[in-house]
């Protein structure tokens, strides 16, 4: 296994394709091979996603007169002039963030490829017939670095709040996709503690607690640290997810930089408790019984089985 930790192990990336290129997240996301450093005839398998950073506000004040390197003129119509430029490089405001999945499967290729999306309807029946199954099959090595991070084998020094109960609690920390600097683009995430919670499906009535205390220590933590105040935040959970150990997305109100927040794949963690809070104690929870409507990509493992069974979904007649 290989470990990329400087400008010279990252430049022995050797490129194959790109998977994704985002104009409007400023990002592409390559396909290639790093050496493993343990064996250097070995090639791995990488995905980098590289991404432009967002322009801090504390630079403002000075950024044409001193952070400004150079111009270069493109075109003028009456009261409005386009240039190109460049920025002096800086410690303090990198360019760009990049992530890097290394050795990468073939999962990881199709999850990181360009996407065409499907809506389909999810019914409880066929949660149990397909999906579940699905997520069942993945060996417990696909979440392990969640695991780390539960455990605090990893990351310890990022979490920012950690609530310890092995059935109930979970852990806050920053998102890797944010860059750490620009407040606007807030990214933090929610992990439960428990495995066996493994998506929105095993949410019930007895998990509240642990949403309502994921609420509350997100914005007691946004407050203290960022000065942010109430209503700044949105917290949401994807079904389907990225990766099957449920979590909590909490991200800045003002930030729209990710498709993960729109309709379709996002349920907001205040509808989630609501919904959980109106459902009877007794029986199967509503999250077991709901059908989910989501777009699911064509490189998804899902995207054929349940694309097929769309067919077979009763048609609700018009009124």
């Amino acid at each position: 296994m290989t470990t990329v930790k400087d400008i010279n192990s990252l430049r022995l990336f050797k490129f194959e394709r790109i998977l994704n290129d985002d104009p409007v997240a400023h990002s592409l996301t390559l396909l290639g091979t790093i050496p493993d450093i343990q064996n250097p005839e070995t090639k791995l398998q990488a995905i980098i996603r590289v991404e432009k950073t967002s322009l801090p506000a504390q630079q403002g004040p000075t950024l044409i007169t001193h952070f400004l390197k150079d111009v270069q003129f493109m075109e003028n119509n009456d009261i409005y002039t386009w240039f190109l430029g460049w920025l002096e490089a800086s410690r303090e405001h990198p360019d760009l963030k990049i992530n890097i999945i290394c050795p990468a499967t073939e999962v990881h290729v199709r999850k990181y490829t360009k996407q065409e999306l499907v809506m389909v309807q999810e019914t409880a029946k066929l949660y149990e017939k397909i999906v579940k199954p699905y997520i069942d099959a993945f060996p417990p090595s696909r979440t392990q670095w969640v695991e780390d991070i539960i455990t605090g084998k990893s990351e310890a020094d990022k979490v920012l709040h950690r609530s310890p109960d092995p059935d109930f609690g979970y852990v806050i920390l920053p998102d890797m996709k944010w860059d750490l600097i620009t407040l606007q683009s807030l990214y933090l995430v929610a992990i439960s503690s428990s495995s066996a919670i493994r998506s929105l499906r095993d949410i019930r009535k007895i998990h509240l607690p642990m949403l309502r205390g994921i609420r509350s220590e997100a914005t007691r933590i946004v407050q203290e640290k960022w000065g942010l105040g109430a209503g700044a935040l949105r917290l949401f959970v994807h079904y389907q997810p990225s990766y099957y150990h449920f979590h909590v997305h909490i991200v800045n109100a003002n930030f729209h930089g990710t498709m993960g927040s729109t309709v379709g794949q996002a349920h907001l963690l205040d509808d989630i408790i609501s919904m959980l809070e109106l459902y009877p104690d007794d029986g199967p929870g509503i999250f077991q019984r709901l059908t989910l409507t989501y777009g699911l990509g064509n490189q998804h493992g899902l995207f054929e089985p349940m694309k097929e069974a769309q067919a077979s979904l009763e048609q609700i007649a018009p009124i």
